[in-house]
């Protein structure tokens, strides 16, 4: 069978969503801008660019910049906002970033009062406690007898470090870029059309009052806006035990007992981030199969199977089947339990109806994120949202505004609310308008009518990131699941390539088989879907240690439509995590040798554990 090519991509961002990854690629970004590089002789300035600098240390208040008319509005400070902003201008734009603050669950430095949320991804709080764990040793402080508060504050403090070091690298570089950067909240005016843009300013600025409402004019507006928690009806959320999302970063104290609703990635990497910190965790799944509700996010049933295990053998209890019923909070005692009602559905362990009850310090409720499109005013511009509240728009990621002036990009357009296609969707919005721009110019010099570009015109911006397409394509991006062990994936599993009519087998690499897995990361696996009857790799999906840094090498294998004999063909250093992909290529091959390396790795990995242990 011969397939067809996978669609070819380019994402220009780091591609498993979030973490504190932007200072690397603004990095990167302007070394391409510097005198003599590439990107620097692409363009050439269009005014001069002497503007007024940003203050780095605080934002502009929102009085600096009425009457002022720019080339682009970005709303939102997010990465998406940010890099776009920086894209837009390095051609020669004049921009305007302006950053509502996180009223809800924003990382902040109660030290200085600074929202340490700009630049940083959805996630940002979950990104820098799981590397603030990896960084502090829970157990050994305890060990040493420090309190649970003491280790909280430890905690949080790394956590304020890796994020503010983020959210100033973004200031700097948008200082450098000259984009003028406001705290504020944007939206669009009730007359002066999609131009238009009122700006309320927060209770505070860079820690300074501020009054005032400020009118400016965009000829281009892009919203990034990013999403928010879905809060569920019946939940009496708080802020102080009961959170989402979201607001679980305003959480003062290490609780001993945590509570989860959700089956997704959120859910899971809170439920291991709050485990390795010693507290006991419940996760309530409302699917009878744990490891369906994880397939329904795309994960192979392998991998899928392997962090249910990992949540049991990390000593996570799982109540699958079930929903909360009833929240009983108590009002002035922190030190009382929070007690959960709960109900079994069908399927669960327990019979349909019967009633249970958990009692935790706190419970989180991680079931999903919306569009966060409220008070943007979009029905004064024209912009239609979907029944999930994400804003419409065609191929180029064009809203439906009057003018065909504004642009959306990122979690505020929905699914797959990932930085890393939200950053690229930014991009391919800046180069649509650019192309725009310069073909209304051409028109006007040639005395032709000047008029919006039509969508089926031929462009050559690429349509590839068009939300109505990008979250069903395989082959559009890698997921990267940040649990501990991580999950990764890309391309078909075993289950789409039969729907497909595809003669899919797989070969599978245990971590173990190799002697950096048998060493750090025994318990992960790695495996190549391949089409049988030509030997080109149709998926790769990997659980273990670095899988999120490894799947990015399967990609390339998939786009390149490498086969099962060309990675047999390849060398690979001794000692490394990529040592799997030929293992698993050998697997693919010889089945029955593959059974025996995975035995003797079995065998060897339980003399391994067995050493440990009487040591």
């Amino acid at each position: 069978m011969t397939m067809k090519k996978a669609p070819s991509t380019s994402i220009p961002a780091a591609a498993c969503g979030g973490g504190l990854y932007l200072p690397v690629l603004l990095a990167l970004f302007f070394l391409a801008l510097a005198p003599g590089g590439r990107a620097f002789q692409q363009f050439q300035p269009s005014r001069c660019s002497r503007r007024r600098r940003v203050v780095v240390s605080a934002a502009m208040e929102p009085g600096d910049v009425s009457g002022r008319t720019y080339d682009l509005a970005v709303i939102g400070g997010g990465p998406v906002g940010v890099s776009a902003a920086l894209l837009a201008a390095s051609k020669g734009a004049s921009v305007v970033l302006i950053d509502a603050p996180r009223a809800s669950g924003a990382l902040m430095n109660e030290a200085t009062g600074e929202d340490l949320s700009l630049g940083g991804p959805t996630g940002l709080f979950s990104k820098a406690l799981r590397a603030s764990v990896k960084r502090i040793s829970v157990g050994s402080l305890k060990g040493m007898g420090l309190r649970d508060d003491s280790i909280w504050n430890e905690i949080v403090t790394s956590c304020v470090e890796l994020a503010s070091f983020n959210a100033r690298d973004a200031l700097r570089q948008l200082d450098y870029a000259g984009v003028s950067y406001v705290k504020g909240h944007a939206a669009f005016a009730d007359s002066g059309g999609p131009s238009s843009l009122i700006v309320t300013p927060d209770s505070s600025s860079g820690g300074q009052l501020v009054s005032g409402i400020a009118t400016l004019t965009a000829k281009r507006t892009l919203i990034a806006t990013g999403s928010t928690p879905f809060r569920p009806g019946g939940i009496p959320f708080d802020g102080r035990r009961i959170f989402d999302s979201d607001s679980i970063n305003t959480l003062s104290r290490l609780p001993k007992s945590v509570a989860i609703t959700g089956s997704g990635i959120i859910a899971i990497e809170f439920a291991k981030i709050f485990k390795n910190l010693g507290s006991d965790v419940t996760l309530i799944i409302r699917d009878s199969i744990p490891r369906n509700a994880l397939m329904k996010i795309g994960l192979d049933k392998d991998i899928a199977g392997m962090l249910v295990a990992d949540l049991a053998r990390s000593g996570i209890k799982v109540e699958r089947g079930a929903q909360v019923k009833k929240f009983n909070v108590p009002r002035d005692n922190d030190k009382a339990p929070v007690v959960l009602d709960l109900e079994a559905r069908n399927g669960g362990e327990r019979p349909t109806g019967a009633a249970t009850t958990i009692k935790c310090d706190i419970y989180l409720a991680a079931v999903g994120r919306k569009p966060n499109t409220a008070n943007l005013n979009l029905a004064a511009a024209g912009i239609r949202t979907d029944e999930f509240g994400g804003i419409v728009v065609d191929s180029r990621l064009r809203s439906t505004a009057r003018g065909g002036n504004v642009y959306a990009a990122g979690d505020v357009l929905g699914r797959p609310f990932l930085a890393s296609t939200g950053t690229a969707q930014g991009f391919a919005a800046v180069e649509g308008m650019l192309e725009e721009e310069k073909k209304l110019a051409v028109e006007a010099l040639e005395g032709v009518e000047a008029d919006t570009m039509d969508e089926h015109q031929p462009s050559t911006f690429e349509d590839r990131y068009d939300p109505k397409n990008l979250a069903s394509n395989p082959f559009a991006f890698p997921i990267g699941v940040w649990t501990s062990p991580e999950a990764a994936y890309y391309g078909l599993s075993m289950q789409q390539c039969k729907e497909l009519g595809i003669n899919a087998g797989e070969g599978v690499a245990l971590y173990a088989e190799c002697l950096r897995g048998l060493v750090f990361s025994p318990n992960g696996l790695l495996k190549l879907v391949f089409d049988k009857d030509n030997g080109q790799i149709m998926g790769v999906h990997i659980c273990g240690d670095d899988a999120c840094e490894l799947i990015h090498y399967g990609m390339e294998l998939v786009k390149a439509e490498r086969t099962i004999d060309d990675v047999l063909s390849n060398l690979y250093s001794a000692v490394t995590f990529h040592e799997m992909y030929r293992i698993a290529a050998m697997a693919a091959v010889d089945e029955a040798g593959a059974r025996k390396r995975r035995a003797a790795a079995g065998r060897a990995l339980t003399a391994r554990n067995s050493g440990i242990s009487q040591e």
